[in-house]
C-alpha cells in the first residue's frame, strides 16, 4: 500500500501545480502618457533648468495604489507601475514643457557643471492618485528663481479628472492632470524668458586711501664738542 501511495501523491501534487500555472495571469504594467508634444524648433533656446523635482514618499513605489471612499489607499490587484514613477513624471514634465516653451535647452536637475539657467522650476508633488470611485487628482507646488537665484513666483495647484473607472482609465486619468500642470507651469514661465536681462551694477573702485603729506627730512645733527678739561692740577718738585 505505501508503495502505491508514493505515485498517487506525486500525481496529485502535479495536477495542482499545473492547475496554479492555468489559473496564473500577468498583471498589466502601465506607463503615465505624455501625450503628442512636438519637438522644440530652437536649439539655442532660453536655458531651463527643471527640478529638483521631489515626489510624495507613498508614490515611490512601483505598485498602483486605489484611493478608497474613506481616503486610504490600497494597492490594485488588477495593474501596476512599470517601473519607476517617478522616473515617469520626470519624462512627462521635460518633454511637456521644452515642446511648450519651444526650446531644447530644458534640463532636468541636477545640471552639468557649465549649465547657466535663465530660470529654474522647482517643484513639489504631493499628490498623484486615484481610485475606482475616485477623480484623479494632483496636488503640486512650483517655484521660479531667476538667472540671480531670486525667488520671482510661487504656485500652489489642485488638479482633477474624471475617468471610467478601470486601472487603463486612471492611468489616462492621470496623465491628463500631469500634461495640465506642465501647461500652467510654462505660462508662469514664459513672461520670466522674456524679460530683458538686469544689467549687473559697476562696482565702484575702492577709495583709495589719502597719503600722508611726508614729514620735512630732519637735518643731520652736529655733534656737539665736548669742553676740554681744565682743571688738571700741576704738581711742582
Amino acid at each position: 500500500m505505501s508503495a502505491l501511495r508514493i505515485p498517487l501523491l506525486l500525481l496529485l501534487t502535479g495536477v495542482l501545480g499545473l492547475s496554479g500555472c492555468v489559473s496564473f495571469q500577468p498583471v498589466p504594467l502601465y506607463k503615465l502618457d505624455s501625450g503628442n508634444p512636438g519637438v522644440p524648433a530652437q536649439k539655442n533656446g532660453p536655458a531651463v533648468l527643471l527640478g529638483p523635482v521631489t515626489v510624495a514618499d507613498y508614490l515611490q513605489r512601483e505598485t498602483l495604489l486605489q484611493r478608497q471612499p474613506d481616503g486610504s489607499l490600497l494597492p490594485s490587484s488588477t495593474g501596476r507601475w512599470a517601473g519607476s514613477l517617478s522616473a515617469d513624471i520626470d519624462q512627462v514634465l521635460v518633454r511637456q514643457l521644452a515642446w511648450r516653451l519651444d526650446t531644447q535647452r530644458l534640463v532636468l536637475a541636477p545640471a552639468a557643471s557649465g549649465f547657466t539657467p535663465d530660470v529654474q522650476v522647482l517643484l513639489n508633488i504631493s499628490r498623484l492618485d486615484s481610485g475606482p470611485q475616485q477623480p484623479a487628482v494632483l496636488e503640486a507646488e512650483w517655484r521660479l528663481l531667476d538667472k540671480q537665484g531670486q525667488l520671482r513666483d510661487s504656485h500652489l495647484i489642485r488638479l482633477q479628472e474624471e475617468h471610467l473607472g478601470t486601472s487603463a482609465d486612471q492611468v489616462r486619468a492621470q496623465s491628463l492632470v500631469l500634461q495640465r500642470l506642465a501647461e500652467q507651469m510654462a505660462t508662469t514661465v514664459q513672461p520670466l524668458l522674456k524679460e530683458p536681462p538686469v544689467a549687473e551694477t559697476p562696482r565702484k573702485p575702492a577709495a583709495s586711501k589719502p597719503q600722508k603729506a611726508r614729514e620735512p627730512a630732519e637735518e643731520p645733527k652736529i655733534p656737539m664738542a665736548a669742553p676740554v678739561r681744565t682743571d688738571v692740577e700741576v704738581f711742582r718738585f
